[in-house]
């Protein structure tokens, strides 16, 4: 293969390269006598910033930047590492080291939550969930205490006011029901972390879990909880 010294940088960079059957990811790793192998399918227009997708354990912080300290909780991206990536990611997309450097996350979520959290490289998809932060849909699991009646269900989408002042509206439906707790499925637009605690807390529900379940057309869609994928190509927020 004839290239110029950047591409073949780029090359090793994606992943393409190995050396004595080990891929490495490093430009400036020594060789000597090994056996270097460049990948038959190797391609430089498949090196595109990534999008990581998290099912968040409750306790952890969505939001907090790499190297902010905090001993009260944990940040999220912690759990971003290799061995925390499903098994049944879809999106075929090659784990590369450089996937974990210069991501930000992108959506709010109580640190008491858990459910679907955001990580990207991708400046298009940071501008989307920024941008239209305020009109993209999302949809929680609520869980609460005992029965919920059906005056309090018309309280919730009926709309309360805060000091005057209307909250954000959201669709609430019962998702299902046990002897002890109902699973409420809850829908609004944007992120607006509390609100749905201090909703509850009006109508007089007592919250045992939340869960996050999609963003925009975004859904967890079978993830564990503490492992992530890739946003791939066919998605969409």
């Amino acid at each position: 293969m004839h290239c110029s010294r950047r591409e073949a940088e780029q090359y090793i960079e994606g992943g393409w390269v190995s050396v004595n059957g080990q891929v490495v990811e490093a430009p400036m790793a020594r060789v000597t006598n090994q056996t270097v192998v460049v990948d038959p399918h190797a391609s430089l227009m498949t090196q595109l910033d990534v999008t990581l997708l998290l099912h968040k354990p409750p306790t952890y912080e969505a939001m907090a930047a790499p190297g902010e300290a905090n001993k009260r909780v944990k940040p999220a991206h912690q759990l971003l590492l290799p061995g925390n990536h499903w098994a049944q990611d879809p999106s075929g997309v090659r784990l590369l080291k450089h996937h974990f450097t210069k991501l930000t996350a992108c959506v709010p979520l109580e640190v008491a939550a858990s459910g679907l959290v955001v990580f990207t490289q991708d400046w298009r998809v940071l501008r989307k969930l920024t941008e239209d932060a305020t009109i993209i849909e999302h949809e929680l699991v609520v869980e609460v205490q005992g029965e919920v009646a059906p005056e309090v269900l018309q309280r919730l989408n009926a709309g309360l006011n805060s000091d005057g002042q209307p909250l954000p509206p959201v669709k609430v439906s019962i998702n299902s029901t046990s002897d002890t707790s109902t699973r409420l499925r809850v829908a609004l637009k944007g992120a607006h972390p509390g609100l749905i605690a201090y909703l509850c807390e009006r109508v007089g529900l007592h919250i045992q879990s939340i869960k996050r379940q999609r963003v925009g057309r975004v859904a967890l869609s079978g993830l564990p909880e503490g492992q992530w994928r890739y946003l791939h190509k066919g998605e969409r927020f």
